[in-house]
């Protein structure tokens, strides 16, 4: 198992959920347009989705978009409670800068001679989506590593 669809179906039914009560759930928690006929196809193979969706059911189910993606194997349901609302808030502020840096003839990066302008959107939101987890698990990290023993929750 190691494809979108797959991971898809293994949460889903983890969750003891039809696909008509995943859609119901995602629709009114993160007001997205999903379809049960988008789902199926997800879960048959028959469609990727848009980075956006991924980023709506990895949140949902609380893993992270590489796992359900097939990139990483780890499955970590526990990513989100680790960042508070500041962290989310630098995230943002962060990635905000980084894609600002890559836009544009003076940005830090060309693709194949050109600008960030020139990528396609799916490439666009396959490199944001990239650099939005790169940064959490960065600062994952940086709180394991710097947060004292004595505040760390114990598990």
């Amino acid at each position: 198992m190691n494809n979108f669809g797959d991971r898809l179906r293994e949460l889903r039914q983890n969750k003891d959920l039809s696909i008509d009560e995943l859609v119901i759930k995602l629709n009114s928690t993160y007001n997205t347009t999903i379809s049960k006929s988008m789902i199926s196809r997800y879960e048959n193979g028959q469609s990727d989705p848009k980075m956006e969706n991924v980023r709506v059911i990895a949140d949902y189910f609380k893993v992270s978009s590489d796992f359900l993606l097939g990139i990483e194997e780890n499955i970590n349901l526990d990513l989100s409670s680790k960042l508070n609302l500041k962290d989310e808030r630098d995230i943002k502020k962060e990635l905000q800068k980084m894609i600002d840096g890559l836009e544009g003839k003076n940005g830090y990066a060309a693709f194949d001679g050109g600008t960030l302008d020139d990528l396609d959107e799916e490439d666009k939101e396959l490199l944001i989506a990239s650099l939005e987890n790169s940064l959490r698990l960065a600062k994952r990290l940086s709180k394991e590593k710097f947060t004292p023993k004595k505040y760390q929750d114990k598990e």
